[in-house]
């Protein structure tokens, strides 16, 4: 599977605590999706890409009451945040919060960076933000899907082939192009589909670099108040 996937692969972690952190990231995204614009998937692409990024990792009764719940008169006002640390060995890590307490988001994941040796610091221009695809496809194929993307006027960054997989990598704003493209040309199995922050160069952790990396990841994914972690550690 591509490079990229495996780095953001690994924030979805294995424990109780980190599967009820992904039900609560998915509920507060999609609720807010659904909230700025019409609850309706059909009608709606925010939320409809929203439950696209948590329909393999959550069940679909998350999905659902996140929705009915923005339908509600209720309204939850929660506080976004970006943080951006170096960490451990040379390490670059962006961090995004969603929270009904901004303070509480911004003290939790300080304290979790900050006692696994990373420090705050300016690391969004090592960075780029891209619509990043991984498609289940035989190795064949890549050659197919990067001339249809590019007929079908999609901005394409590459086209690689990993274990399987077929991953793209094109323009943010070409997501939902990319997408129906691949549609068309027969290659709907989507194993992620997002627009996400992609590091224009990896690094290789060893030894104790490593395992405080490894660490922190961990615990920044079984914090309910963050909502995406992007790095640029290539062997986790």
């Amino acid at each position: 599977m591509g490079r990229h996937f495996e780095v953001r692969a690994a924030a979805m972690a294995a424990t109780a605590k980190a599967k009820s952190a992904i039900y609560m990231r998915a509920s507060k995204e999609i609720y807010a999706a659904a909230k700025k614009g019409i609850p309706d998937p059909a009608s709606n692409l925010a939320l409809r890409s929203a439950i696209e990024k948590y329909r393999k990792s959550c069940p679909k009764d998350v999905i659902d009451r996140a929705i009915e719940k923005a339908k509600g008169g209720d309204s939850v006002a929660y506080i976004e945040g970006r943080y951006e640390y170096f960490g451990p060995g040379g390490s670059l890590i962006i961090v995004d919060t969603m929270s009904d307490n901004g303070n509480r988001a911004l003290t939790e994941v300080r304290t979790i960076v900050t006692r696994k040796g990373g420090k705050p610091g300016s690391v969004l221009y090592n960075f780029e933000m891209k619509a990043v695809i991984d498609v289940k496809a035989d190795e064949a194929s890549r050659d197919k899907i990067e001339e249809g993307l590019i007929l079908g006027d999609v901005d394409v960054t590459s086209v690689t082939y990993d274990d399987g997989y077929v991953e793209v990598l094109a323009a943010p704003s070409d997501l939902e192009k990319a997408k129906d493209v691949l549609k068309e040309l027969g290659y709907a199995d989507f194993e992620s589909a997002e627009v996400t922050f992609v590091p224009n160069e990896y690094v290789t952790l060893e030894g104790d670099d490593l395992e405080h990396f490894k660490k922190m990841l961990a615990e920044l994914n079984e914090c309910e108040d963050v909502q995406n972690v992007y790095h640029n550690v290539e062997n986790i």
